[in-house]
């Protein structure tokens, strides 16, 4: 898709500024619905083309983004809150300021943990066309 965008003289802008809160939806975490979480997809709403996905996702109390297979890396940041990650089946705890780097072809799944919610940005390429 990026390709024949290029092909066809369409460049890409020079930026694109978005409000996070003009992106924000309440749903069940996916992976599973376990529990409730507040998502800002945040890349949503930048213009095409578009090479990757940048989200927020805050995960209230009980919540998880359930395991599941990945076709590509992830990178997982914590901005507040406590979680425990996993990548086939290695599990480790994030606090605000830690980042998990998931690799393509793992097993992968977050929940949140402690009396606060878990907010964190969630990073990875969107597939290629």
């Amino acid at each position: 898709m990026i390709l024949a965008l290029a092909l066809l003289g369409m460049a890409a802008p020079p930026m694109a500024v978005i409000d996070e809160t003009k992106t924000v939806r309440e749903e069940a975490p996916p992976h599973g619905a376990i529990g409730m979480s507040t998502a800002y997809r945040i890349s949503d709403a930048a213009p095409p083309p578009r090479a990757m996905e940048f989200r927020r996702r805050v995960l209230h109390l009980g919540a998880a983004v359930g395991e599941h297979p990945i076709d590509h890396d992830e990178v997982y940041y914590v901005l507040s809150g406590e979680g425990e990650v996993v990548s086939d089946g290695e599990r480790a705890t994030l606090r605000p300021g830690m980042a998990a780097y998931l690799y393509k072809g793992a097993v992968v799944g977050i929940w949140q943990r402690g009396d606060e919610p878990l907010s964190l940005i969630i990073a990875y390429p969107n597939p290629a066309d």
